[in-house]
């Protein structure tokens, strides 16, 4: 499978990426990063759920 059809596959369903990076010394967890990714298509046909310009 090509990856344009296999990039097009995943943005069609959406994907979530999750990941944890822990900087330690002597097995003491010094910083913690957390990453969490929603990749997905926005379709412009889907009307929006609210009706002014926009939710803020």
């Amino acid at each position: 499978m090509p990856l344009v059809d296999l990039l097009d596959r995943v943005l069609a369903t959406g994907v979530v990426i999750t990941g944890d990076l822990v900087i330690a010394i002597a097995e003491v967890p010094l910083v913690r990063l957390s990453l969490h990714a929603l990749l997905s298509s926005v379709n412009e046909r889907v009307q929006a759920p609210w009706t002014d310009s926009g939710p803020l």
